[in-house]
């Protein structure tokens, strides 16, 4: 990696700062950091292993954080953490060979799909369902978690949109608490998901550390002010994020 100009380790990093707040405050920070690293000279399958060392250290930040902050249901996380993560696998294994342009067209209509639930039923996104929120996931919640798990471990970029949508309106969580759990849930998986893509030579360590230094920098700073900005502001940022990540995928810009 030694052809590539020290700039771009520059422009990495602080994009990173932008990708692990967005990450954790709502989700798709993955579609600023893996076009990046391609143009960066990466190779789409292993631009898509590299993020996986930034996403990685970017949740150990926002986790600890949000524990710190009693925000975090640890229990609910550990169950559903079993299918998410078994799913990641699978999609890891999946995403050794990419078929990027159908994958983009089918993320971008789900995107658009959420930006309308979250735009037209806000009190789900905003509001805890008081006595709902069982410890234990029921069989059908496993089941939507192990297929959000697939997809978390094919392609990282959007996938903390989905496990929201499971977590709010599958489950019954606010956005704070729902976007602490995201966080937990995506760390459980992304260390067997990160050695898949390692077995398979497909990390630039290099410029995946550069951009995992952004990224928990981004982490801690969404992490520290998300209960002081409230459900209302995340549920704003995510309808803006939703709008541009799937107008991002469909080609418009």
């Amino acid at each position: 990696m030694n052809d590539i100009a020290w700039y771009i380790y520059l422009i990495i990093s602080l994009a990173g700062i932008l990708a692990g707040f967005i990450n954790t405050i709502a989700g798709s920070g993955s579609l600023i950091t893996l076009p990046l690293l391609m143009f960066a000279g990466l190779p789409a399958n292993v631009a898509n292993g590299t993020n996986r060392i930034a996403i990685l250290l970017q949740n150990i930040i926002g986790v600890s954080q949000f524990k710190k902050q009693k925000i975090l249901d640890t229990k609910t996380g550990l169950y559903l953490s079993i299918p998410t993560t078994v799913g990641a696998l699978i999609g890891a294994f999946i995403a050794i060979d990419i078929d990027e342009r159908m994958m983009k067209l089918s993320i971008g209509v789900l995107l658009i799909i959420m930006f309308f639930l979250v735009l037209f039923q806000p009190d789900k996104w905003v509001k805890e369902k008081a006595g709902s929120i069982k410890a234990k996931p029921s069989i059908v919640q496993i089941i939507i978690f192990f297929f959000i798990g697939i997809y978390g471990g094919f392609i990282q970029a959007g996938v903390g949109f989905f496990l929201l949508s499971g977590l709010v309106l599958g489950i019954g969580y606010d956005l704070l608490k729902a976007n602490a759990l995201k966080l937990l849930l995506i760390l459980g998986y992304t260390p067997f998901a990160l050695l898949v893509f390692i077995y398979h030579k497909q990390i630039n360590f290099e410029l995946g550390f550069t951009l995992a230094i952004g990224n928990m920098i981004g982490a801690f700073i969404a992490s520290k002010t998300a209960h002081r900005l409230g459900n209302s502001f995340i549920r704003y940022v995510l309808l803006l994020i939703l709008l541009i990540s799937a107008t991002k995928l469909f080609g418009l810009f």
